[in-house]
């Protein structure tokens, strides 16, 4: 027979993390619904480095994209690595999304080239590299297996954060990675200790230590 020791607080059920990237990924094809049926050309609101009207793409930018498989691809990547950061760091979640989101746009701005740079692939990238660096940060069982899970279906992210393709923002995705390292160091943490499993023999008194004690 065996029970659980539980952490303090609650931790969220694997459908609701699910749930909740799932209604952001249905944020962003509504965008792309809009833009692509009313014509708004909605790329103006990415990052646009070092000018002052680019700044508002720190906050759009990862909600616009190119194109229908453009957006397709980073769904299927925010539905696993978003649900596996959600789940697996209740806690440390939302800072840390929050310092990669704003982050690796401020990141674009300063120092990417002079186009615009919009699409979720900086997130993805954040969200991939903190889920793995935490998982060698935390060393517990729960910890290592989301980040060994993400790193076998993600781990190619690594060669993207690189010069590539001239269209694609190598900046959002190296500069994604690198605030979701460094929010790894700074909150993940946060969370409390995976639940341990406690065993009923480990209460019982052993025999020869009880003698011992009795003379």
């Amino acid at each position: 027979m065996s029970h659980w020791k539980q952490p303090p607080g609650k931790h969220p059920s694997f459908r609701r993390s699910a749930l909740a990237a799932l209604a952001f990924i249905a944020l962003l094809w509504l965008f792309e619904l809009l833009d692509r049926t009313l014509g708004l050309q909605l790329y103006r609101f990415g990052v646009y480095p070092h000018a002052l009207e680019g700044l508002v793409g720190i906050l759009f930018a990862p909600l616009i994209h190119g194109s229908w498989g453009h957006l397709l691809s980073n769904s299927f990547a925010l539905l696993i690595l978003l649900t596996a950061l959600l789940y697996g760091y209740p806690r440390s979640a939302r800072p840390a999304l929050t310092f990669i989101y704003a982050g690796s746009g401020l990141g674009v701005w300063l120092f990417a080239r002079e186009s615009y740079h919009f699409g979720a692939s900086g997130l993805t990238h954040g969200i991939m590299f903190y889920v793995f660096t935490s998982g060698i940060l935390r060393r517990d069982r729960p910890s290592i297996a989301l980040s060994l899970i993400v790193f076998f279906i993600y781990g190619s992210m690594i060669w993207s954060i690189f010069p590539q393709e001239p269209g694609i923002s190598y900046e959002s995705h190296f500069f994604g990675a690198l605030c979701g390292v460094l929010a790894a160091f700074l909150f993940a943490r946060r969370d409390p200790p995976a639940a341990e499993k406690h065993y009923d023999w480990e209460d019982e008194e052993d025999p020869d230590e009880a003698g011992e004690q009795r003379h």
